[in-house]
Formats: C-alpha cells, sequence, structure tokens
C-alpha cells in the first residue's frame, strides 16, 4: 500500500439499541399492556443514554455520519441499551428471574430488540452486521430465534449469555446442553460472541462493587475459552466460530500455553492426578487447545494495544479484528486515528489491512467491493496511520479509551 492509500476499517465492536420505547412496536401485542405498565415507572440508570449523546445508539443517520468521521465503514453491533423487562442492560446482566413470568417477558424483550436491530441494519444495507440476543433458558426458543435472525439479516452472529454461578444455569461446558446452539451456530454460519463484561455476577450496590467488577471482569471472561474448549462444541463442530470480544489480546498465548501443558497432561501422565481426573474427557478432544483456537477462534481487539499488536503473531493476524467500542465513553471516538496510529504504525501495511478490517469482512460476510467505495472516500491514509503518536499530541481527555493511555498533554 502506498501512503495516500486508505484502508478499510470495520469496527468488531460497536454498540446500539433503541430508545425505550421505540422497543414497544416491536413487541408481540400480547406483552404490549405488561410493557406500558412496566416502563411507567421505570428509571433508566445509565446517564449515557438519556443525555445527548444517548441517540448516537439509536440514531441512524447520526451513528452512520460519526463512524464516517472516525473512518469506519462498516460495524459489527452489540447490545448496548435496555430491553424491554429487563432491569438493567442485558449485555452484562442476566440475573436470575424472579419468576417464570419474568422469564417469557425478557424473552419477549429480546426478540423486540432483534427484531428492531434488523431494522437498523437494513437502514444501512451491507454496513452493519448485528448481534442477536437470546436467552438459554429454554434452548430449543433460543435456537428458533437463531433461525429468524438468520433468515431476517442479522449476520454478526449470537451473544452467548453469561451462565455465572448463582444464575440458575448450566456453565457454559456442559456441552450436552447447549450442544443445540452450537449445532446451529455451526450450521448457519453465525459465529458464537463473548463479550468482556457478560459472564460476570452481578456487581454488588456498594461503592466497592464496581470496582471489583473492573479488576475481575477480564477473569471471567477468559476462563469462556476454556469452557467451551471443555464443552466439546469446537470438536463436534468445526464449523462453530467464536469470538472473544473487548477482553484484551495479550493474555491469549500464555493461556493456550496454560490449557495444552494441562491438556497433556490429561493425556499422557499415567499416575498422575491430572491423568486420573482428566483422562476420560481427554478422550474426546484430540486436538490441543491452541488447535481449536487456530482453527475456529477470534478476537474481537478493542483498545488494542502496541505491545499485543507486538505479539500478534503469537494470536495470529488473521485472528484479531480492530474495534472501536463506540459509542461508550471509553471508545476511540473521536480519537480513532491516534489510536490506531498508537498500535500499528510501522507494522506491515498488508498485515494492519487484515486487522482493521479485512479479518472481519471474511468471518462477519461483509462485501469488500462494495464498501470500497466508502473506504477510498473516508478511510484513514496508510501514511497518517504509520506516523508513530507521540506522547502530548492529544488531549488528557484522551486518555478515556485505554488505548491511549499514556499519550494525552500533561496538564
Amino acid at each position: 500500500m502506498h501512503d495516500d492509500d486508505r484502508y478499510l476499517v470495520i469496527s468488531s465492536d460497536c454498540h446500539g439499541g433503541a430508545q425505550l420505547h421505540e422497543y414497544r412496536p416491536y413487541l408481540e401485542s400480547r406483552y404490549r399492556d405488561d410493557f406500558d405498565a412496566w416502563a411507567s415507572s421505570y428509571v433508566i440508570p445509565y446517564e449515557d443514554l438519556t443525555g445527548p449523546d444517548g441517540s448516537r445508539n439509536w440514531d441512524s443517520d447520526r451513528r452512520l455520519a460519526d463512524l464516517e468521521s472516525e473512518g469506519i465503514v462498516a460495524e459489527v453491533v452489540y447490545p448496548n441499551t435496555i430491553p424491554p423487562f429487563f432491569p438493567k442492560a442485558s449485555l452484562t446482566f442476566q440475573p436470575p428471574a424472579p419468576t417464570a413470568g419474568d422469564v417469557e417477558r425478557r424473552w419477549a424483550g429480546l426478540r423486540a430488540h432483534n427484531r428492531w436491530l434488523a431494522d437498523f441494519c437494513a437502514a444501512t444495507p451491507g454496513r452493519r452486521a448485528g448481534i442477536c440476543q437470546i436467552m438459554v433458558h429454554d434452548i430449543p426458543s433460543a435456537v428458533g430465534e437463531i433461525r429468524w435472525a438468520r433468515d431476517n439479516g442479522l449476520t454478526g452472529g449470537v451473544l452467548m449469555p453469561g451462565t455465572p454461578p448463582g444464575s440458575g444455569l448450566p456453565p457454559l461446558h456442559d456441552g450436552d446442553y447447549y450442544e443445540p446452539l452450537f449445532a446451529v451456530c455451526a450450521e448457519l454460519g453465525m459465529p458464537l460472541h463473548l463479550h468482556g463484561g457478560g459472564f460476570n455476577p452481578p456487581m454488588a450496590e456498594t461503592p466497592i462493587g464496581p470496582v471489583a467488577f473492573l479488576l475481575e471482569v477480564t477473569w471471567w471472561s477468559h476462563r469462556n475459552l476454556a469452557h467451551l474448549i471443555l464443552s466439546g462444541g469446537l470438536e463436534r463442530h468445526p464449523d462453530l466460530q467464536a469470538v472473544f470480544t473487548e477482553q484484551g489480546t495479550a493474555w491469549i498465548p500464555a493461556e493456550l500455553a496454560r490449557l495444552d501443558y494441562f491438556f497433556e497432561r490429561m493425556r499422557t501422565a499415567v499416575g498422575s492426578q491430572e491423568y486420573v481426573w482428566g483422562s476420560q474427557v481427554m478422550a474426546g478432544l484430540p486436538r490441543q487447545p491452541s488447535e481449536y483456537f487456530a482453527r475456529q477462534c477470534h478476537v474481537g481487539a478493542s483498545f488494542i494495544r502496541q505491545a499485543e499488536v507486538q505479539i500478534r503473531d503469537q494470536v495470529g493476524v488473521d485472528k484479531i479484528m480492530w474495534g472501536s467500542d463506540y459509542p461508550h465513553k471509553e471508545a476511540s471516538t473521536p480519537f480513532t486515528l491516534e489510536a490506531l496510529r498508537v498500535a500499528f504504525a510501522g507494522v506491515p501495511r498488508h498485515e494492519v489491512a487484515k486487522m482493521v478490517g479485512l479479518n472481519a469482512a471474511g468471518l462477519f460476510g461483509f462485501d469488500v467491493d462494495a464498501l470500497r467505495p466508502a473506504a477510498d472516500r473516508i478511510g484513514p491514509l496508510a501514511g497518517d496511520v504509520d506516523r508513530p503518536l507521540i506522547p502530548g499530541e492529544i488531549p488528557k481527555y484522551a486518555e478515556k479509551c485505554p488505548a491511549l493511555a499514556g499519550y494525552g498533554a500533561s496538564a
């Protein structure tokens, strides 16, 4: 690529959803009276959904303009707003429902979100890959919803809800329980998403609660790699693809080395405790975890740092998909070019092109040829991305984005 060539940038990690009352027409009619009663007293707990920037979640024109101003031509859309009958945002909060009726209503709320999202994606053909939300209390219903999603243009895949202790749900490694879910995702080419923050137990309602959540959030997310492999889903379904988003990248080589060590011990160290506990399970898992990862796993690399890019070969250049996290507080917006410079300056441009867009295009089915005219109009110049960012070149406020930590100007 030459300096004046433009990258085709796809954000593998954006968030959106309808304004609370916009979900009403997407609800099945039998739930609308219940919705009216619930919504009349519900107070949205998130300032960024009620202030002047809340509309970035649902205003299609504003959103497209915002992303284009940052050089982004397409996006993968995770949830962000509160679907009907949920106490908080469903991405990070699917607590046990008090009654069976609450479970049923929350399911209806997620179906409403999926139908709204299908229309939202259709408003910008080829520019948005929406992710289907499900509940896993009723696997046949989840399978049916995934089929509906694929038939109705939600090509981003399926968000796996958290199943932490206390949720009342089987853990992800319960392969018998989740087998129909794995099978339909593999059949339809719907990637299974494991997004950071979605697997923690609910945070305590104390000043320390959010701090503990912050310090533990990646641990709860990272354990899903082992759980998914142990479920046997990746072994039984070689076409099943899994995406680990917004939980860093640097942890992957060390975790794969750790898992490979234990898997090999459980297979071959006769007489060891590892062999006693694990040989039966290993009989159904003939490959090493690093092999499953290489064949079927991907990284939604929001906030990717220079140090993480430097070990890209250990993770897999073809596995890394950059994300902006728009419209969250910690998103790269409006410093996306600077975040790209921090991460990718000095990296071979054909590799940068993969990590900032082409890998996501291949996994989520974006049409690169159709997106190229927009990329040629708004994409960041290769020469600009290749220019290292100098500490102090950007305002201190830019450090709201973790990728830019240490680069803000001193006061």
